[in-house]
């Protein structure tokens, strides 16, 4: 697994294309609707679904103090809001070895 390449865009839109025996270009319509609406929703709701995969959620991060690593000299980090991604647990029991 290691040495394994990843799929990219092109390859991903060709599976699906191929799949659900459209034009490439309609599956990369596809995921760039899937994409907008995901925006939107995390704009309106602050999460968006995709069931069996995976959960975006907004979250707000307080201010902190933190350290430059390179001259151990104490900086504040300013609050800020980011997107964070949380794999559902049908995925990961599917593609984690069990204990």
């Amino acid at each position: 697994m290691a040495d394994a390449r990843r799929m990219g865009k092109s390859e991903l839109f060709s599976h699906f294309a191929e799949r659900f025996e459209v034009k490439r270009t309609q599956a990369r319509e596809y995921f760039d609707e899937l994409t907008a609406l995901a925006e939107k929703e995390l704009k309106r709701s602050g999460e968006f679904v995709l069931p069996g995969m995976v959960k975006l959620v907004v979250q707000k991060r307080k201010a902190r103090m933190g350290r430059n690593p390179a001259t151990g000299e104490a900086i504040k980090i300013p609050a800020k809001t980011v997107v964070k991604a949380r794999i559902a647990k049908q995925l990961k029991d599917a593609v984690l070895p069990h204990k």
